[in-house]
């Protein structure tokens, strides 16, 4: 529910996203099929990072962590 809460939300203020490129980590909230389909609905393209490799958002990932200190 918070992820389609959030998801809701970010469409009020952007609604206009088609041809977006969404990259996730492989949380199981991003790979619920019900997520994915809001996603595909409004012309957004979901991008996710390899099983187990994580430097392809380690700077997001140092971002915030640094934001967390």
């Amino acid at each position: 529910k918070q992820m389609m809460s959030m998801l809701n939300d970010a469409f009020k203020t952007n609604q206009a996203l088609n041809g977006l490129i969404f990259h996730t980590d492989r949380g199981w909230q991003y790979q619920h099929k019900a997520y994915q389909h809001e996603l595909a609905i409004r012309g957004i393209e979901q991008s996710m990072s390899r099983k187990g490799c994580s430097p392809d958002d380690g700077l997001m990932e140092g971002f915030f962590g640094i934001l967390k200190r």
